[in-house]
């Protein structure tokens, strides 16, 4: 591992009720796979894997309490290529069922975005970052060199 960036390869949500999380992000443009069960989800993204997990389940299997906490203290986020490409992704989310918290807007930094809350609460951020490369697969390019 020595040399390498770290990563991250799946990200798993804990979701009310599986089969509905798993409409609302395929409607988003996620791809179920055959590795999914009625247990969980996982569902094929540009450049990760999101699962889908009972919260409950998922709070058990971590040896954690499951509390809801409003606000965690997270955002996922989503950075696309123009101001259009997130407007119309929010107009996605939220016709799949999304709860706006913030409607895309120009930001201080220099940039567009807006956030939405997927129907069990979990913050995702929509973004255009003119600052930000995006490589030919449309993957962050921070440090201008392609990545690995």
């Amino acid at each position: 591992m020595s040399g390498r960036l770290a990563g991250i390869s799946l990200v798993t949500l804990g979701v009310a009720d599986i089969a509905a999380a798993t409409r609302f992000y395929e409607a988003l443009g996620w791809r179920n796979t055959a590795a999914s069960q009625a247990e969980v989800s996982f569902l094929q993204g540009h450049n990760i894997v999101l699962g889908l997990f009972g919260r409950s389940a998922l709070a058990e299997d971590a040896h954690v309490e499951d509390r809801p906490t409003g606000f965690a203290g997270v955002a996922l986020a989503v950075n696309l290529h123009s101001e259009a490409e997130v407007d119309a992704l929010y107009d996605r989310a939220l016709a799949a069922g999304a709860t706006a918290t913030k409607r895309p807007r120009k930001v201080f930094w220099g940039g567009y975005s807006g956030y939405f809350a997927d129907p069990d609460g979990h913050l995702w951020e929509l973004a255009h970052n003119p600052f930000f490369a995006m490589d030919e697969h449309g993957r962050l390019d921070l440090a201008g060199g392609g990545g690995s």
